[in-house]
Protein backbone atom coordinates (compact mmCIF):
# COMPACT_ATOMS: atom_id res chain seq x y z
CA UNK A 1 0.00 0.00 0.00
CA UNK A 2 1.26 3.45 -0.80
CA UNK A 3 0.89 6.13 2.10
CA UNK A 4 1.60 9.61 1.78
CA UNK A 5 1.81 11.99 4.48
CA UNK A 6 1.74 15.55 4.33
CA UNK A 7 4.89 17.41 6.05
CA UNK A 8 3.36 21.14 7.65
CA UNK A 9 1.94 20.34 10.82
CA UNK A 10 1.32 17.05 10.55
CA UNK A 11 5.18 15.97 10.24
CA UNK A 12 7.27 19.53 10.27
CA UNK A 13 5.57 21.96 12.86
CA UNK A 14 5.11 25.37 12.25
CA UNK A 15 6.66 26.32 15.62
CA UNK A 16 6.23 24.52 18.43
CA UNK A 17 2.70 22.61 17.89
CA UNK A 18 4.32 19.01 19.09
CA UNK A 19 7.55 17.53 19.89
CA UNK A 20 10.21 16.82 17.68
CA UNK A 21 12.96 14.04 16.70
CA UNK A 22 16.36 14.36 18.51
CA UNK A 23 17.90 16.48 16.11
CA UNK A 24 21.68 14.26 15.11
CA UNK A 25 24.91 16.50 13.93
CA UNK A 26 24.49 15.89 10.48
CA UNK A 27 20.66 17.07 10.76
CA UNK A 28 21.49 20.32 12.49
CA UNK A 29 24.88 20.35 10.20
CA UNK A 30 22.74 20.72 6.96
CA UNK A 31 19.91 22.96 8.28
CA UNK A 32 17.64 20.02 8.34
CA UNK A 33 13.95 20.75 9.72
CA UNK A 34 12.20 19.26 12.75
CA UNK A 35 10.40 16.53 12.04
CA UNK A 36 7.61 14.99 14.67
CA UNK A 37 8.08 12.67 17.43
CA UNK A 38 7.53 9.27 16.57
CA UNK A 39 7.71 9.55 12.80
CA UNK A 40 11.06 7.47 12.45
CA UNK A 41 9.53 4.73 14.62
CA UNK A 42 6.43 5.16 12.33
CA UNK A 43 8.11 4.94 9.31
CA UNK A 44 9.69 1.97 10.05
CA UNK A 45 6.40 0.05 11.33
CA UNK A 46 5.08 0.76 7.98
CA UNK A 47 8.24 -0.19 5.53
CA UNK A 48 8.46 -3.54 7.68
CA UNK A 49 4.52 -4.49 6.84
CA UNK A 50 5.69 -3.45 3.03
CA UNK A 51 4.02 -0.57 2.63
CA UNK A 52 5.98 2.24 0.72
CA UNK A 53 5.80 6.08 2.28
CA UNK A 54 5.67 9.18 0.20
CA UNK A 55 5.51 13.05 0.97
CA UNK A 56 2.46 14.72 -0.55
CA UNK A 57 2.50 18.62 0.46
CA UNK A 58 0.94 21.77 -0.88
CA UNK A 59 4.38 23.70 0.39
CA UNK A 60 6.49 24.87 -2.20
CA UNK A 61 9.93 23.50 -0.81
CA UNK A 62 11.70 21.69 -3.11
CA UNK A 63 11.78 17.93 -3.51
CA UNK A 64 16.11 18.16 -2.86
CA UNK A 65 15.32 20.43 0.56
CA UNK A 66 12.80 17.66 1.98
CA UNK A 67 15.02 14.80 0.72
CA UNK A 68 17.26 16.35 2.24
CA UNK A 69 16.03 16.93 5.87
CA UNK A 70 14.44 13.10 6.00
CA UNK A 71 17.93 11.45 5.21
CA UNK A 72 19.35 13.46 8.01
CA UNK A 73 16.78 11.28 10.32
CA UNK A 74 17.55 8.12 8.28
CA UNK A 75 14.25 8.43 6.39
CA UNK A 76 13.57 7.45 2.38
CA UNK A 77 10.45 8.56 1.31
CA UNK A 78 10.00 7.09 -1.95
CA UNK A 79 8.54 9.59 -3.68
CA UNK A 80 8.11 13.32 -3.02
CA UNK A 81 5.20 15.80 -4.32
CA UNK A 82 5.36 19.13 -3.39
CA UNK A 83 3.15 21.43 -5.03
CA UNK A 84 4.65 22.37 -7.99
CA UNK A 85 4.09 18.60 -9.15
CA UNK A 86 0.89 18.59 -7.55
CA UNK A 87 -0.40 21.71 -9.11
CA UNK A 88 0.67 20.05 -12.83
CA UNK A 89 -1.59 16.94 -12.00
CA UNK A 90 -4.36 18.58 -10.63
CA UNK A 91 -4.34 21.25 -14.08
CA UNK A 92 -3.65 18.12 -16.48
CA UNK A 93 -7.00 16.48 -14.98
CA UNK A 94 -9.08 18.75 -14.59
CA UNK A 95 -9.37 18.17 -10.71
CA UNK A 96 -10.40 21.73 -8.46
CA UNK A 97 -9.19 20.54 -4.95
CA UNK A 98 -6.23 21.20 -2.90
CA UNK A 99 -4.95 17.69 -3.00
CA UNK A 100 -6.10 14.19 -5.34
CA UNK A 101 -3.91 11.85 -3.51
CA UNK A 102 -5.97 8.93 -6.02
CA UNK A 103 -4.32 10.63 -9.14
CA UNK A 104 -0.99 9.56 -8.20
CA UNK A 105 -2.08 5.94 -7.38
CA UNK A 106 -2.21 6.86 -3.40
CA UNK A 107 -4.15 4.60 -1.20
CA UNK A 108 -4.15 6.14 2.11
CA UNK A 109 -2.89 10.17 2.50
CA UNK A 110 -2.71 11.33 6.54
CA UNK A 111 -2.86 15.02 6.90
CA UNK A 112 -3.83 17.28 9.73
CA UNK A 113 -6.25 19.83 7.77
CA UNK A 114 -9.90 18.84 8.21
CA UNK A 115 -10.53 20.21 4.81
CA UNK A 116 -8.55 17.73 2.88
CA UNK A 117 -10.65 14.71 4.92
CA UNK A 118 -13.93 16.31 3.59
CA UNK A 119 -12.45 16.72 -0.03
CA UNK A 120 -11.78 12.93 0.10
CA UNK A 121 -15.24 11.82 1.53
CA UNK A 122 -16.29 14.10 -1.46
CA UNK A 123 -14.19 12.79 -4.11
CA UNK A 124 -13.38 9.09 -3.27
CA UNK A 125 -9.50 8.99 -1.58
CA UNK A 126 -8.51 7.60 1.90
CA UNK A 127 -7.89 10.65 4.58
CA UNK A 128 -6.40 9.77 7.69
CA UNK A 129 -6.62 13.33 9.71
CA UNK A 130 -3.95 13.60 12.65
CA UNK A 131 -3.97 16.43 14.69
CA UNK A 132 -1.05 18.48 15.93
CA UNK A 133 -1.60 17.92 19.64
CA UNK A 134 -2.14 14.50 19.54
CA UNK A 135 -0.16 12.46 21.72
CA UNK A 136 -0.49 9.06 20.49
CA UNK A 137 -0.74 10.06 17.00
CA UNK A 138 1.74 6.85 15.65
CA UNK A 139 -0.63 4.20 17.60
CA UNK A 140 -4.07 5.98 15.67
CA UNK A 141 -2.39 5.87 12.62
CA UNK A 142 -1.38 2.57 12.95
CA UNK A 143 -4.97 0.80 14.05
CA UNK A 144 -6.71 3.35 11.27
CA UNK A 145 -4.41 1.53 8.51
CA UNK A 146 -5.58 -2.05 9.91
Amino acid sequence: MIISFDIDNTLIPYSNEFEIEHKSILARIIGAEGIRKGTIELFNKLENRGHHIWIYTTSFRSVISLKRTFLAYGLRPRKIINQKVNLQKLKANNSYVSKNPKLFGIDVHIDDAPGVKIEGDRNNFLVIIVEPHELNWVDKILEELE
